[in-house]
């Protein structure tokens, strides 16, 4: 995974019908005709289902699905079957540490049904599924801590079942055309054919993040509403609408407030109004606030941000454009020379009474916090100054393309953003201060070029206050460009209030301190999460956890490791019952589970 990884599909409107056939000028001619005749809704049943019968055999005779073959050096992102019931994990190496509290972890990524990732070709040319798409699944791992204080772990693993998962599942067979990157007439073919088939674009991918609000699970991608998800069996249940008030998409990332608990989110869209927000109240039953932020544009933002007082947003130069695919070009393009600016507003404001601030051109997918600091809003971040998404222009190989682009950072000389165009891919933890008073932006690199870094995480009681220390996933390089799919070979512990001292090889004088835990060769890491030490008082009293997975042996593990002897061994090493395929986000989610392991998992000794 390189920078931020969330397959876009263009959202028309929410919750729709699964047939749309009866929508627009179609539904105007309908309802002065059809609709007055006594057998109308059984007319209407017919027309519908001989529509859909012709639409899918006009597919079956044009389109030809496709295998988007991987590589032996991309064997760990081929899909795995689900277990959809937990088993019991025994083999750990080391102990889960005193203060550890009780809960379950958990990483989401992509799974593709029916054995992989799906191109199709035709008369219209081709047209397939970005590298970051593929269904939804939920890897789970859940640790009890019985009486005695012996601890049962138990892993499990299951495929969000949206309702375009169980519509394709349920015809056995690729149902939706790819409609995100390839030649522009077959992508625009697929918009329309999957819209009149489906009432959609593409699927409910809800691939790229989970999150818990008021006691409730979520797993999002930006194509579509939350889905809910029962924490214990890992089943979908309902959308998340918030009652009916928000019909638009999720970020991957909302953000709860400091302080009320409220959450923060944003929606896109390809059609006006381009991106919206929304303020859901603490206990998830109500939109407090909604608004349309009025951009010129749809950029594919992946984040939003908050403080005590502020919302905050970034607007850039990856953008979806339904006018330039119809033109002829990409649906999602990245300019890196287009403009770049970030929004500040207050909690409940309204679009005029955001404060807008230049910054220089970059595409950030994941941030690291933001908070206030007297005059200034302060954002850090994992910044590049190129996007990965939606890769090369049509006709190039994807193999080379990102192979080029993940080679080894060289030294640069001067300026650090000095990068060759190759290297513009590379995020790195980026600082930018916005002054609320004079308008004015400081910006500055936080490390060096050494590594390239993404997926960060802090403390969630910080979220929007200012913090001390951020962690995140360090990008081996060499098995990124050997692969073509970018890989994390280590962790990172960066320390703000700290500065380096120059004297290891992997520090920068005058940048941000950071401290590593680098894994051993051919040996990554996905989904890492921070676990607070119950009673911790320091910022940093807890654990990073994190799927990790042995390329040479085949074998996953969950390791836990101190983040206050960040460097030192993992405190235990927990091997998985299968293997877990690289993915995208992971939280750690506490809770009492020991009387449900017992239901879970009914071994009578090894839990009290």
């Amino acid at each position: 995974m390189a920078a931020s990884f969330v397959a876009f599909q263009v959202h028309c409107s929410a919750q729709k019908p699964p047939i749309s056939l009866n929508s627009g000028h179609f539904k105007t001619f309908l309802s002065s005709t059809i609709f007055k005749l006594p057998l109308r809704i059984n007319v209407l049943k017919a027309i519908k289902k001989t529509s859909v019968k012709l639409v899918d055999a006009f597919v079956d005779s044009v389109f030809e699905f496709i295998d988007q073959p991987l590589l032996p050096s991309q064997s760990n992102f081929a899909p795995i079957d689900e277990l959809k019931e937990a088993v019991l994990v025994t083999s750990i190496d080391g102990e889960i540490p005193d203060g550890f509290p009780e809960g379950v972890y958990l990483r989401i990524g992509p799974n593709p049904l029916f054995g992989g990732l799906k191109s199709t070709k035709s008369v219209f040319g081709r047209s397939s599924h970005m590298w970051v798409e593929g269904e939804g699944m939920v890897h789970a791992l859940y640790l009890g801590k019985g009486v005695e204080g012996n601890w049962t772990v138990c892993y499990n693993n299951r495929h969000v079942e949206t309702e375009t998962f169980k519509l394709e599942k349920q015809r056995n067979k690729p149902s939706f055309l790819p409609a995100a990157e390839g030649d522009s007439p077959a992508i625009v073919c697929a918009y329309l054919l999957n819209m009149l088939r489906f009432g959609q674009v593409n699927k409910y991918l809800s691939n790229t993040n989970v999150i818990e609000h008021s006691g409730k699970l979520y797993t999002i991608a930006e194509n579509h509403l939350p889905q809910e998800i029962d924490i214990l069996t890992l089943k979908a249940l309902d959308m998340w609408d918030v009652n009916g008030a928000w019909n638009l998409p999720f970020t991957s990332h909302p953000k709860k407030a400091p302080g009320t608990g409220e959450l923060v989110t944003f929606g896109i869209s390809a059609t006006k109004p381009y991106a919206e927000l929304g303020v859901i109240s603490a206990d998830g039953k109500e939109l407090v606030h909604r608004v349309d932020l009025k951009l010129n544009r749809c950029p594919l933002s992946h984040e939003i941000l908050v403080t005590q007082r502020y919302n905050v947003f970034l607007d850039y130069a990856l953008t979806v454009d339904l006018g330039r695919l119809l033109l002829g070009g990409s649906l999602i393009k990245y300019d890196k020379e287009g403009y770049a600016r970030m929004g500040v507003m207050h909690r409940y404001g309204d679009a005029d009474s955001i404060q807008w601030f230049e910054v220089k051109p970059n595409c950030t997918f994941h941030f690291i916090n933001s908070f206030e600091d007297g005059d200034e809003v302060v954002i850090r971040g994992c910044r590049a100054l190129e996007s990965v998404i939606p890769g090369p222009d049509q006709g190039m190989n994807k193999f080379e393309w990102f192979s080029r682009k993940f080679r080894p950072i060289e030294s640069t000389e001067g300026s650090l953003d000095a990068m060759s165009e190759d290297q513009l891919v590379f995020p790195r933890p980026y600082e930018w201060r916005l002054n609320m008073r004079t308008g004015h932006v400081k910006e500055r690199n936080l490390a060096g070029t050494q590594f390239s870094m993404d997926f960060p995480v802090i403390n969630g009681a910080y979220t929007g206050l200012k913090n001390k220390y951020g962690y995140a996933q360090v990008r081996d390089c060499i098995a990124s460009s050997s692969s073509g799919m970018a890989k994390y070979g280590g962790l990172v512990k960066l320390s703000f209030e700290e500065p380096n001292t120059g004297i290891s090889s992997r520090q920068v004088e005058g940048l941000t301190k950071g401290e590593y835990h680098m894994f051993k060769e051919n040996t990554f890491c996905t989904g890492a999460a921070f676990v607070p030490k119950e009673g911790g008082v320091e910022e940093d009293d807890g654990w990073i956890i994190t799927f990790v997975h042995n390329e040479d042996t085949n074998i996953s593990q969950v390791y836990i490791i101190d983040t206050r002897n960040f460097s030192g061994e993992p405190v235990a090493k927990i091997t998985l019952p299968c293997r877990v395929p690289y993915g995208f986000h992971g939280a750690y989610i506490p809770m009492q589970l020991h009387e449900n392991l017992t239901r879970m998992v009914p071994t009578p000794d090894s839990i009290d």
